[in-house]
């Protein structure tokens, strides 16, 4: 099977069992903390999420898939690079995984080409395939499987691989042989929680969604928090800042796969003209991304934040302007974000 995953551009398949019942405390402390924010599918899925065998009856055995998505041309460094663009205030900083094409898209169809292989082999079988797209415990089941450890940030990490790559699952109605998980690798370090530039990683190995970058940019529906705008910096779409910070990701591997090269426009652009996009230019840009399902007016409203910070540090006319167009914006969203943004020029 790991033949076929590797022609198939994932770089480690493994096997898990369905008996997750040990990470069900864990869960269901979580939720009570309210660190899943906004996120009401967490609270509704409850433990369903801790039970393949209810979210898909007849699963006995879990193959879980890791797919590296570093663009293939990435250079030695590149986390050096990275650290340059959020020290670059009037530029807006996209997640390095967000670059390219949409990850569900690509890990779900070929999930099901080897699901396709395995039938061929077997004959047909009972399956079901997942992305990040349904309550399944993805991290927990990669760690069981031996993708890797949990690392303090909650990241699944390798020590061949870092963190920098997407996991997928196929839930199977096979009894497979589990593969043997792998030790953690962490030690003392606490890079990832000093480096969190919001203080989201409460402790090793938990996280309070509700202060995190990438739950503001991306999975939160409202107002970002006032008080956490400022610790936002000019980050537009999720935060890499805990990956940036681990030595294991010294070790990130590039994709094979084109889909992630990175697209035109994704780095390196002006807040101010990110600004300027109408809706049908964003729709257009990011079609085929998975910037798009935020919609443009989160997509203003993350922009603007970053704007009202580049202004804190330095007086800049085209930003101005900007935001100044959009306190005419239909959205209430919109305007109350610009506003703020102009504010903390004035400030």
């Amino acid at each position: 099977m790991g033949g076929w995953g590797r022609e198939l551009g994932f770089s480690q398949i493994g096997v898990a069992g369905v008996d997750l019942s040990s990470a069900e405390p864990g869960l269901l402390q979580w939720l009570a903390n309210g660190f899943h924010g906004e996120m009401a599918y967490m609270q509704a899925h409850g433990l369903k999420r801790a039970r393949p065998a209810e979210l898909v009856p007849g699963t006995l055995s879990v193959v879980t898939a890791r797919m590296d998505y570093l663009p293939a041309g990435t250079p030695e460094g590149w986390q050096a690079i990275e650290w340059e663009r959020l020290r670059s205030p009037r530029e807006g900083v996209v997640s390095v995984y967000a670059r390219g094409r949409d990850y569900h898209k690509v890990m779900r169809a070929r999930l099901q080409k080897l699901s396709d292989r395995i039938a061929g082999a077997i004959g047909p079988f009972g399956h079901r395939v997942f992305t990040d797209s349904a309550p399944v415990l993805e991290a927990e089941l990669a760690a069981r499987s031996g993708q890797g450890w949990r690392g303090k940030h909650t990241l699944v990490l390798s020590r061949e691989a870092g963190s920098m790559f997407f996991l997928g699952e196929i839930y199977v109605d096979l009894a497979l042989p589990a593969s043997e998980p792998v030790s953690a690798h962490c030690g003392t370090c606490s890079a990832c929680i000093e480096a969190c530039p919001t203080g989201a990683i409460v402790a090793p190995g938990r996280l309070d969604a509700r202060r995190c970058i990438s739950y503001l940019t991306i999975e939160h529906p409202g107002a970002i928090p006032p008080e956490l705008r400022p610790l936002m910096g000019n980050r537009i779409y999720g935060c890499d800042d805990c990956q940036l910070a681990c030595p294991w990701n010294k070790y990130a591997g590039r994709s094979p796969l084109p889909d992630f090269d990175e697209r035109a426009g994704m780095s390196g652009a002006t807040l101010a003209s990110l600004l300027a996009w109408s809706e049908g230019e964003f729709l257009r840009r990011t079609e085929g991304s998975p910037i798009r399902r935020i919609g443009h007016e989160r997509w203003l409203r993350n922009v603007a934040v970053a704007a009202g910070n580049a202004l804190r540090q330095a007086d800049d006319a085209d930003l101005r302007d900007a935001l100044q167009a959009l306190l005419a914006h239909p959205s209430e969203l919109v305007r109350e974000h610009a506003g703020w943004a102009l504010g903390q020029g004035a400030a």
